[in-house]
């Protein structure tokens, strides 16, 4: 296999952002859906990162507990990037039909703006010498 483990997870993480973000395409299509799409993306390009970094990849869907992972391991987690968070409840609790509240445009387009945060972010991390 010629590319690194991180690049495959970046590459993974890149194509669940462009899925997320093609939005309602068809009255078929859920925002539930889309958001799974988005908690994907940045599941995904925290475990980048991880990879990168030689960092023990955990089986987890939770984006706070992979972000508590890399802090612990000495990366500067902004704020606003903590906030990513909320997309651990798309990875699970949205995904099959129960008992929550449909999502909305602005709730998915909250989600779709996270992801994309978390994506840029574990690039820039990647990119830094």
């Amino acid at each position: 296999m010629s590319d690194e483990l991180w690049q495959l997870w970046l590459k993974r993480a890149k194509s669940n952002l462009a899925r997320a973000k093609l939005g309602l395409q068809t009255p078929d299509i859920l925002y539930e859906n889309l958001c799974f799409d988005a908690q994907q993306a940045a599941e995904k390009a925290l475990k980048g990162i991880m990879a990168y970094l030689g960092i023990n990849i955990p089986k987890t869907h939770s984006i706070g507990f992979l972000l508590k992972l890399l802090e612990d391991s000495g990366l500067v987690i902004d704020e606003n990037l903590k906030e990513a968070a909320i997309l651990t409840d798309y990875a699970v609790t949205t995904r099959y039909p129960g008992d929550w509240e449909p999502i909305d445009e602005g709730e998915y387009n909250r989600a779709v703006s996270l992801a994309e945060e978390i994506y840029q972010w574990a690039i820039s991390i990647i990119k830094k010498p």
